[in-house]
């Protein structure tokens, strides 16, 4: 059996309006304490050409820049087994979601919720329930997502810059 993984504690801003979820970190943004570590994860590159910053820039800057532009963001699961970092490796019966009733309260200026990924969305719905504001699932920023970027940055821009 595989040890219990424990995710990371949520990116927010002062006035969020947009959570962004993914599934469960990967075994390199666990190990760096980063979202989306892994630099073949488009999500950093994709936010980058959204909001003009250098998705290599220091993690800070990062942060900082996704939270000026209102996005929070977060992972569904608070804690699972899995081996590896594939969402299809995590156990079923070990999934634990996040406190998603208190984070909705605590940032009552959120206005819609955009899932990075199918399995994000399905784990959101079969653990936690209905979403409670305006949602959307999009193609998932993953390398094992092999959708073309350019594909992954345009779905993304229609849903962000709206």
């Amino acid at each position: 059996m595989s040890s219990v993984l424990h995710g990371l504690p949520p990116i927010v801003g002062e006035a969020p309006r947009v959570l962004i979820l993914g599934n469960m970190p990967s075994v390199m943004s666990l190990a760096s304490s980063e979202y989306y570590g892994n630099p073949r994860n488009a999500f950093w590159r994709i936010m980058g050409s959204l909001y003009g910053f250098a998705p290599d820039a220091a993690y800070s800057e990062r942060v900082s820049a996704v939270t000026s532009h209102g996005i929070a963001v977060w992972d569904v699961l608070r804690s699972c087994r899995r081996v590896g970092s594939l969402d299809s490796a995590v156990e079923r019966d070990s999934m634990v979601p996040n406190d998603f009733a208190g984070f909705f309260a605590a940032h009552p200026s959120l206005e819609r919720v955009v899932f990075n990924g199918a399995a994000a969305e399905a784990n959101y719905r079969r653990l936690v329930g209905e979403v409670p504001l305006p949602y959307v699932r999009m193609p998932s920023t993953s390398p094992a997502q092999t959708m073309r970027f350019e594909d992954k940055l345009s779905a993304w821009r229609v849903e962000l810059e709206r």
